[in-house]
């Protein structure tokens, strides 16, 4: 899995997306020259088709450039925008310059008036690719009003409301433009954003692992790592499952056709690593003990960041019952649906 791409991915948000970026994002402060060095390497136009001066890559391709952006908590939606960009290449519609956030949930039009009050990135989105009213809009963020929807915290004794946030725009009067229809036959939005989710909480947790056993291996306890506790061993060794399982997870996410998620993989993808997320932060905050949820400590950013993601784009229950009611419908057993679509997708 690990590429070029990925490489390159990591180096570039390993020195620009710190932890202390993130701090920086959620007080409401400017991260315009951090994207703009991710806009200029390239990897937001990665599945765009070379036609559409893109670099026509698989979906596979964009998995380990998303895995890094969890790593390191990129404060700008990069594996949204990604996703974002190729869709409305296949639509049709002129791919903008900035970052995009996917809004497959929580966006109502009335009377020429979009309006939503959770909508994912809109802090450090330059767009929203919104579905409302049966149809897909593109918002610009600079035409809206967009307020803090009330989900506080504290750092460094500022208010802060993470990167979530409620938004108004009243509709094509601000620039806003409307796409297709849900039934245009791409991917719907609310798949982009599980593969999405998943790759971002993938990749955090794999970074949440490793915090977890420098930890281990580094406070003392009675004259000893607490890592070489048999009780702390098996804790992590739980959370090292949770990890992989959640890895493997997102790749069947990334797997798709014509650069374009499968419904099943996507719902896979996002029930898995959803249903991981919360055991892997709560070992990891049981391991650090209180420090972990300090704030100048950087776990607590992941583990946020986390249970945010866990529930946008719908958590395990929504995306099991998604897997579910397809099965019910395929009028084959479960077991026979999951292997013919296993099978299909492989192949």
């Amino acid at each position: 899995m690990d590429t070029l791409l990925g490489d390159a991915a990591e180096r570039l948000f390993a020195q620009t997306c710190t932890p202390a970026l993130l701090r920086a994002a959620e007080q409401g402060h400017s991260i315009a020259a951090a994207w703009q060095a991710c806009e200029d390497a390239g990897f937001a136009d990665a599945l765009v088709p070379e036609a559409q001066g893109g670099a026509g890559l698989d979906l596979a391709d964009a998995l380990p450039v998303v895995l890094a952006a969890g790593r390191h908590l990129c404060p700008y939606p990069i594996a949204h925008t990604v996703l974002a960009r190729a869709w409305l290449a296949r639509a049709g519609h002129a791919v903008p310059k900035g970052s995009i956030a996917i809004a497959a949930q929580g966006l109502s039009m009335q009377q020429d008036r979009m309006t939503g009050v959770n909508v994912p990135w809109v802090r450090v989105a330059d767009y929203v690719l919104a579905q409302a009213d049966g149809h897909v809009w593109l918002l610009p963020v600079a035409a809206g009003c967009v307020a803090p929807n009330g989900v506080h915290g504290s750092l460094d004794g500022e208010a802060s409301w993470g990167l979530r946030a409620a938004v108004r725009v009243d509709g094509e009067a601000a620039g806003a433009s409307r796409i297709a229809n849900r039934e245009h036959g791409d991917a719907p939005l609310d798949e982009l954003a599980a593969i999405a989710y998943a790759g971002l909480m993938a990749g955090a947790m794999d970074r949440v692992l490793a915090m977890t056993l420098d930890y281990a291996n580094q406070r003392t306890q009675f004259g000893k790592a607490i890592g070489r506790f048999q009780a702390v061993q098996q804790q992590i060794s739980v959370m090292a499952e949770h990890v992989w399982a959640a890895r493997m997870a997102a790749q069947l996410a990334f797997q798709g056709r014509g650069g374009q998620p499968q419904a099943l993989m996507a719902a896979l993808g996002k029930a898995r690593t959803s249903q991981a997320a919360p055991l892997v932060a709560d070992i990891a905050h049981a391991v650090h003990g209180a420090i972990g949820i300090t704030a100048e400590f950087d776990l607590q950013c992941y583990t946020r960041r986390l249970r945010d993601w866990r529930l946008a784009g719908g958590s395990e229950s929504y995306w099991h019952a998604r897997i579910g009611a397809a099965a019910l419908s395929s009028h084959h057993d479960a077991l026979t649906y999951l292997r013919t679509e296993l099978q299909g997708a492989a192949g």
